[in-house]
């Protein structure tokens, strides 16, 4: 069974590691704060999670999230047999299907995106992504008629959620729901709940790319990440980006694509032309205190561009945005300047 989850753009860890902060406690005493850090990595959500646990060494909490991880791909996930999602694609038209309350949550979130964005975010696409199949050994350009027969079935308004009952219906045979534009998001806020459960106040969780911070260092001092730069031919970081209590999350046009005679085709697709976005923007990122709503927007943002993805974000609260362009432009949110540190000097920053 493949599982398959969208690829946000690797987010490269720039981690500062102080391993004692020495300090002075009422009695006048040393006092030391314990910053060191544990790692573990497994393979899920078709890409490496890792996650970073400071101020512990109980390495069986590992486990406990590995296993939360796993059980929501199982229900997420429209690539794998007898998912709530498989089950949906396969009743579409004909039935509503009993689903999980994480499935139902994350429907009603995806809906609530459709609608801030007119539309542009729409987790009925799946047929359209399957026809292009970017990514997959099956990728090719579709005809004109086949995009069409792929858009007709794009349509939020017709997913059907019947709280009561917990089901869900999609109402046109041949319908398929893909989450792979908010799941990792959805996951990582789930992760996230999880461990402040087994009382972890500060960690990293990095879905493939998707990373939320949880807190800071033990000893106060902030977490530091590199946003890795869009353009492969330079390498290397964008900017280190200094905070806590946030998620990141970037969508770029060469996480998965292919070029057919001369021309790349990526995977992040316009629901309404049927077309990989072409807006002039080659990556996006997401700064927020909701993975969920980084997650979606981030896919978004690159498909509305510069003007309309600022006017968003400026409507939202805790919402901020790095955007790249292809004329090596780099947009920020000006609520940014003393958090982000750009690192090349090949992009012109303009701060709106």
């Amino acid at each position: 069974m493949k599982k398959i989850f969208k690829h946000k753009i690797i987010i490269i860890l720039a981690l500062i590691l102080i391993f004692a902060f020495t300090g002075c406690n009422s009695e006048g005493k040393n006092e030391v704060v314990n910053n060191s850090k544990i790692s573990s990595s497994e393979f899920l959500l078709d890409t490496h999670v890792n996650i970073t646990l400071y101020g512990t060494e109980d390495e069986s909490i590992f486990k406990k999230i590995f296993e939360e991880i796993e059980r929501l791909e199982n229900i997420l996930s429209v690539h794998i047999e007898g998912s709530d999602l498989d089950l949906l694609k396969d009743n579409a038209g004909i039935k509503p299907v009993k689903v999980n309350e994480d499935t139902i949550k994350i429907i009603e979130k995806s809906i609530e995106y459709s609608k801030l964005t007119d539309g542009l975010f729409d987790i009925t696409a799946g047929p359209l992504i399957k026809l292009w199949g970017i990514g997959t050994e099956s990728a090719k350009i579709p005809t004109e008629d086949e995009i069409n027969e792929a858009v007709n079935l794009i349509n939020y308004k017709k997913i059907q959620i019947d709280k009561n009952n917990s089901t869900v219906f999609l109402e046109d045979k041949g319908m398929i729901a893909d989450l792979g534009a908010i799941a990792k998001g959805y996951i990582a806020d789930k992760v996230e709940e999880k461990l402040y459960e087994l009382g972890v106040e500060s960690a990293i969780i990095n879905l493939g790319g998707n990373v939320q911070l949880i807190g800071a260092k033990p000893d106060g001092s902030l977490f530091r990440i590199g946003i890795q730069d869009p353009d492969e031919s330079r390498g290397g970081n964008i900017g280190i980006y200094t905070g806590r209590d946030v998620t990141i999350v970037s969508s770029g046009d060469y996480e998965r694509f292919f070029i057919e005679d001369g021309v790349r085709y990526h995977h992040i697709l316009n629901p309404e032309t049927g077309y990989p976005a072409r807006e002039g923007i080659i990556s996006s990122t997401v700064i927020s205190n909701n993975s969920s709503y980084a997650d979606a927007l981030s896919t978004s943002f690159y498909i509305l561009g510069i003007e309309k993805s600022f006017e968003i974000a400026k409507s939202m609260e805790d919402i901020n945005i790095v955007l790249v362009t292809e004329d090596n432009k780099a947009y920020v949110s000006k609520e940014l300047k003393d958090r982000i540190r750009l690192t090349t000097e090949e992009l012109e920053v303009i701060y709106r």
